[in-house]
């Protein structure tokens, strides 16, 4: 699973979630958006059915991509240890694998119930742009990802800013921003 904000979903995401299904030979990568991050309240966000749509849209056009709305339809703020126990359960045979980055990685003693994280899935640390590879005490599958420099962040502030996204984002994600009017100075709930 490879889960997020995803606010936008961007071409990054999708080069890590296609690298890391390659790289480990998985079935598929379920695409998971945060109801709410715990590292990033506060923060001005589209709404997680906005979200959820736009990780759905993705997912309608690579077969090897899911979505599941588990931490949405749980609500609240998003804990990973809740969402890999939710997977568990609807998924008792799955082997599960985490994807995220090598800086999150590295603060896994940081996430709510660390120890449990790693009784629930294989945590799999990729590159990201200004971050490498790190090796650490609990369980771990590392890969390295294309390194692609592209934010959230920066996808919304080009929109703000009447920036083009072209190639940033997949071209259904910016048909449906400008369609909702999303990250264009207000946001669209």
């Amino acid at each position: 699973m490879l889960g997020g904000t995803f606010d936008p979903i961007h071409l990054g995401h999708l080069a890590i979630a296609s690298e890391v299904c390659a790289e480990l030979g998985l079935d598929q990568v379920l695409l998971v958006p945060a109801n709410g991050q715990p590292f990033k309240e506060g923060m001005e966000a589209a709404s997680p059915a906005h979200r959820l749509a736009m990780c759905r849209l993705v997912a309608e056009d690579d077969e090897r991509l899911a979505v599941s709305p588990v931490d949405i339809e749980r609500g609240g703020t998003t804990y990973t240890v809740d969402t890999l126990m939710d997977l568990r359960a609807q998924r008792p045979d799955a082997e599960l694998f985490f994807i995220t980055g090598a800086d999150a990685l590295a603060r896994l003693d940081e996430w709510r119930e660390p120890e449990r994280l790693t009784e629930l899935a294989t945590f799999v640390g990729v590159t990201r742009p200004g971050h490498s590879l790190v090796r650490l005490e609990w369980p771990h599958v590392l890969v390295e990802a294309p390194e692609l420099a592209i934010s959230s962040t920066d996808v919304r502030r080009r929109v703000r800013n009447g920036r083009p996204i072209r190639y940033l984002v997949p071209r259904r994600v910016a048909e449906y921003i400008a369609e909702h009017g999303l990250y264009d100075g207000g946001l669209d709930d």
